[in-house]
């Protein structure tokens, strides 16, 4: 893979071969040589997902699933003001197996978000408007009898954004923000008693 660099001399790749499963979609697969606007582009839709909680994978006990389906709405409006910001830079005419910016964002939308925010976000909805006074939100929604079955669903979109945000920060040229910068202090001991 060629390489070129921006002006802060951090190599960004020509090209990059992008390969993501999308349930009930099947496999993304294609080339992308992004242009310029592609690159901001591709920054941008980077630095929103990291800063989500919609890639950080949510344990049974923790968060919240209506704070994730929120997440994951918002990010429509957030990807429809970078596409029209950048206009159909980020989305030019390419040969059948080749991938824009524009294609990738609308179809992760389209094929992963879309159908899970059609399902889940009425009926959790209809489920919290029965909540009791007298009982905290965190609680009911805990106690929902689909909740499982809604966090499975949250765990397969966010393993297509965490591909979705690493492709994006390949074609930035940016480090990976997904994972934590620094190890854990003090560090964890080892079983052998060590740090």
């Amino acid at each position: 893979m060629r390489r070129i660099r921006n002006a802060a001399g951090r190599a960004r790749p020509k090209q990059i071969t992008v390969r993501m499963a999308i349930p009930m979609l099947g496999d993304i697969t294609g080339v992308w040589e992004p242009v310029e606007a592609e690159r901001k582009a591709a920054w941008e839709l980077y630095a929103e997902l990291a800063t989500r909680i919609s890639t950080v994978e949510l344990g049974p006990e923790e968060g919240f699933l209506r704070e994730a389906l929120s997440s994951f709405y918002s990010l429509f409006g957030t990807t429809r003001d970078i596409l029209r910001r950048y206009g159909p830079d980020v989305a030019p005419r390419r040969a059948a197996g080749h991938i824009t910016f524009g294609a990738l964002a609308v179809t992760v939308l389209n094929q992963a978000l879309r159908p899970v925010l059609a399902n889940w976000h009425p009926r959790l909805a209809a489920y919290e408007s029965l909540r009791p006074a007298d009982v905290d939100p965190v609680s009911y929604e805990r106690s929902w009898e689909h909740a499982g079955a809604l966090r499975a669903e949250i765990t397969r979109v966010r393993e297509v954004l965490v591909a979705l945000a690493n492709a994006l920060a390949e074609v930035a040229g940016s480090a990976d923000l997904l994972r934590p910068a620094t190890t854990p202090y003090p560090p964890p001991r080892r079983p052998d008693g060590v740090s």
